[in-house]
This record gives structure tokens, C-alpha cells and sequence, in this order.
């Protein structure tokens, strides 16, 4: 009997289109940051009310989250990840044009020393984040305020126009991408970062395919990206878990670390599910401060199957 396997949408349709995207880039790059803060603002609100099935999907995965809230908690919080969404995105687009000085002004703390350690150790490192905060941005940071050599892995966009201009924006900051395809090139392509020192930065949360490993999270079940921890494994490369996020201030925040080594003494698989396991701990504690940063417009849940 044949399985029916689950794809999610990761964006609602419309959420991140060339039309849209490009759109939103014309727009913000030529407002004044109150009038481009505005336009997002309602667009978010017009996200929440017009895209159903992402509110309804970001309402189903902050249950997990927040398992005692009432309906009218969980709608708010769906309103607010959507505003939050559209400021980062905002946010993101503005600092390509900034100068350094404009970049540090808004910028409250960068913990880095995990990532300069692992280049002083030779390694270079994988930087494990999950779809929480401006991730894109944390690129723009670390290559505008640090001299951290830098590798992204992405999956291609389903919008070309899409596609190309984030590899542009990349390539703009010497930012290499590594397109995630299928078979085993995106893998070697990372472990040549890795030889080479550089940091490899990717997102952990949503599993490809049979590149896939279960943690507990949030008390339930998930399946995370296997590959990053396996690597670890035979390079010596640690995995920090990081996280850009905005603060109260209105500035943001880079956390990286702590620096999680995957052991070679013992069974290799289980020491692998034990590293990955301490990434998802240390995703949940960050999702459960700021659960507004967390960006599934899927239902995430639904998704961890079989």
C-alpha cells in the first residue's frame, strides 16, 4: 500500500513571490524606515486576515508553545509573528544600503567567540539556527562587523526572481551559497567549507527528505536535519546554534553558542542523536523567550511524520 507523504507549503501563497518580494524591495529601499515600518505593519495585518491557512498553522504550532493559552492568545501571537515577520524583513533590506557605523548603531550585542574560536582551532564551524529571527540578516552582520569567513546553505526558492536576488545579495557580501539538491553535493560541498576554515551557516528545523533525525521538542515529536551533526562527526567542526533577534531596545542581538561537539569515542549514531538533541534543546529555550520570532507558516506539527 503506498504512503502518502506530506509536503508542506513553507509560505502561504503569495507570502514570498517575485512580485511580492521584489515589490517589498523597491519599496523599503526608497521609504523613510517610519513610512517602510508602516507598509509592513500592514501587510502583516492583511497576511493575518487574507492568508488563512498560515494564521491557522502559526495558531496550531504556538500550542505546543504555549499549551494552557485561550484562542484569543494564540490569534494575537499569530498577528504579532506576522508584524514581526514584515519589521525583519524590513529590517534586512535597509542594512544592505548602511554604512558600518549605521550597522553597530543598531546592533546591541554580537557573541561571536564561539565562532572565532573554531577559526582559531582550525575547524571552522556549522552555525545551526532554526526559521526564528532575522537569520538573513545575521549574514549581513557578521561580514559587515566581524571578518568571519562565511558559507549559507539554502534551498532554492520556488520563485527565480526570488532566488536570484538573495544570491546576489550574498555574493554582494562575499557570502558563498550552497544550493541544497538532491543526493550527496550539498554535503561535500559543506565539508570543503569546513576544510577550507570557513563557517557554514543553515537552517536545522525542517528535515529534507530521509536526511532526517527525531528530538524531543517541545515534549513532542520533530525530525531535524541528521547531515549537520554528521559532519561535525568527521570534520571535528562544532555546531553552535545561533540566533538574531530584535530586543526590547529596538537593536539587535547575535547569540552563538554554546559550541556543541559531536564525540568520536563510542557509538556513532547515538552521539550524533545526542548533539542534535542539544541544538533542538537549545532552539526550544529561544522559541519559548521569543515565540513571536519563530517563522512556520505550515503546520509544523503536521509535518512530523513518518
Amino acid at each position: 500500500m503506498a504512503v502518502k507523504t506530506f509536503l508542506p507549503r513553507w509560505h502561504p501563497r503569495g507570502l514570498n513571490n517575485g512580485l511580492i518580494f521584489g515589490t517589498t524591495y523597491h519599496g523599503v529601499s526608497k521609504l523613510p524606515k517610519a513610512a517602510a515600518y508602516g507598509l509592513g505593519h500592514f501587510g502583516a495585518w492583511c497576511a493575518y486576515r487574507w492568508q488563512r491557512a498560515g494564521t491557522e498553522a502559526l495558531v496550531d504550532n504556538a500550542r505546543a508553545i504555549l499549551p494552557d493559552a485561550d484562542e484569543a492568545t494564540l490569534q494575537a501571537l499569530a498577528l504579532r509573528t506576522y508584524r514581526s515577520y514584515a519589521r525583519d524583513t524590513v529590517d534586512f533590506i535597509r542594512a544592505l544600503s548602511m554604512t558600518d557605523d549605521e550597522i553597530r548603531a543598531n546592533v546591541n550585542h554580537l557573541n561571536g567567540e564561539p565562532l572565532f574560536e573554531a577559526i582559531r582551532n582550525g575547524t571552522g564551524a556549522l552555525t545551526v539556527s532554526p526559521h526564528f529571527g532575522n537569520w538573513e540578516l545575521g549574514g549581513v552582520l557578521l561580514r559587515r562587523l566581524t571578518d568571519i569567513p562565511l558559507s549559507v546553505v539554502a534551498s532554492r526558492e520556488r520563485s527565480e526572481d526570488v532566488d536570484r536576488r538573495r544570491r546576489e545579495f550574498r555574493a554582494a557580501l562575499e557570502i558563498e551559497t550552497i544550493t541544497v539538491r538532491e543526493g550527496m553535493d550539498a554535503a561535500f560541498r559543506i565539508r570543503a567549507e569546513l576544510d577550507r576554515n570557513r563557517i557554514v551557516a543553515l537552517l536545522v528545523d525542517r528535515h529534507l527528505g530521509k536526511d532526517r533525525l527525531e528530538v524531543r521538542f517541545f515534549g513532542r515529536r520533530a525530525f531535524f536535519l541528521r547531515t549537520p551533526a554528521l559532519l561535525a562527526f568527521f570534520t571535528g567542526a562544532p555546531l553552535i546554534p545561533s540566533f538574531v533577534y530584535r530586543g526590547d531596545d529596538g537593536r539587535f542581538n547575535i547569540d552563538c553558542g554554546p559550541a556543541i561537539h559531536v564525540s568520536r569515542a563510542g557509538n556513532r549514531d547515538d552521539n550524533i542523536r545526542a548533539a542534535t538533541q542539544q541544538v533542538a534543546d537549545e532552539i526550544e529555550r529561544y522559541i519559548r523567550r521569543y515565540p513571536h520570532y519563530w517563522y512556520q507558516f505550515y503546520r509544523f506539527w503536521q509535518s512530523q511524520t513518518d
